[in-house]
């Protein structure tokens, strides 16, 4: 299978990188409208540098299009190759507006190829344990979670985020991230209620969700953070709490109820840290259901309502009351692409 990638930024280099290793797959192409990049990644990995997309389109060889430009071009990029034939993997999010993510699902969808959405962190070893670990009961019924995301403000070297037009802000950009993740965890998201503060380099976001389940969520995000990037998730139930964070060298833990077999109130159980690229994790998996060998592990419905939990957040924050959401089986129904 022959892939090609637009965007030699971070994430492009990441995304190029990973397909030129991978022994079922041919990079033939990159792109960047900035010709210096995309030529200085062409010849480090042997393949053909375009500067503009319709000039890849039409000369070089590929049946996939993995997409790493900021936010705000998703989809215009993703509808192009689309028309053109192309599966789209693109990072996330999906769009900045629920319209644009719609059209986005039913371009691909009418033009008969797949659409994937890099929500990588349900590829991270860390967070499939949690997941897993709630799944199979040893927290009992879930009941509370709070997520953090933090670091620094990426406007520093890439001022693109900071106009929240070009980017959708913390909430959009990086809280979506531990939306998607809880959203996975807990099911249906049915009320959102969020704060955020917003200066020059700084913007913080505290968001509620409230489940269909009758769960409960605190999540942050943090752009302008002085300290180091870092993750914590916890999730809660009758049973026990799980939880991870970045800062821990071993950082999955299990915490149950104390029993008549145990000596103290928690017995700790820790996880084994990734060892694998959750990037080469998931565009492996991604190829494989272009492939038809899986099933998609996230869908691009998975994305949209991710962005829609997010947009209502950020609704929230604006008008300080809580914003409802149509219940999933209420929403969009777009195909999935399989």
């Amino acid at each position: 299978m022959k892939v090609a990638v637009l965007g030699c930024g971070g994430l492009g280099h990441v995304h190029a990188r990973i397909y030129a290793g991978m022994e079922e797959v041919s990079l033939t192409a990159v792109c960047d409208i900035d010709a210096g990049r995309a030529d200085r990644l062409a010849e480090e990995l042997g393949v053909a540098a375009y500067a503009d997309f319709r000039d890849m389109l039409e000369e070089a060889e590929f049946d996939v299009i993995s997409i790493a430009v900021p936010s705000w071009l998703h989809h215009a990029y993703a509808v192009q190759a689309a028309r053109a034939g192309k599966h789209v993997i693109c990072e996330k999010p999906i769009a900045l507006t629920a319209e644009d993510a719609r059209d986005m699902i039913d371009v691909c969808e009418a033009n008969g190829v797949r659409l994937f959405i890099g929500h990588v962190v349900r590829f991270f070893p860390d967070y499939v344990h949690l997941k897993q670990t709630l799944d199979n009961g040893a927290i009992g019924k879930p009941g509370v979670a709070h997520a953090s995301r933090k670091g620094g403000h990426p406007a520093a070297t890439h001022p693109w985020y900071a106009d929240e037009a070009k980017s959708g802000g913390v909430i959009v950009d990086l809280m979506i991230h531990d939306l998607d993740f809880l959203r996975w965890s807990f099911g249906e998201v049915a009320r959102v209620y969020g704060m955020v503060r917003n200066e020059e380099l700084l913007e913080y976001a505290l968001v509620t969700l409230e489940f269909e389940s009758g769960a409960v969520a605190n999540v942050e995000a943090y752009w302008g953070y002085p300290g180091q990037f870092q993750t914590k998730a916890e999730l809660a139930g009758s049973g026990g709490i799980v939880q991870t964070s970045s800062l821990d060298s071993s950082s999955v833990r299990v915490h149950r109820r104390e029993s008549a077999s145990e000596n103290g109130p928690f017995v700790a159980i820790p996880g084994s840290p990734s060892f694998h690229s959750p990037y080469e994790l998931e565009l492996k998996h991604f190829i494989a259901c272009i492939r038809g060998e899986a099933e998609p592990a996230v869908t691009a419905q998975d994305a949209l309502r991710a962005l829609e939990i997010a947009l209502a957040a950020k609704q929230s924050s604006q008008t300080g009351h809580p914003v409802q959401l149509a219940p999933a089986a209420q929403g969009y129904h777009g195909g999935d692409h399989r």
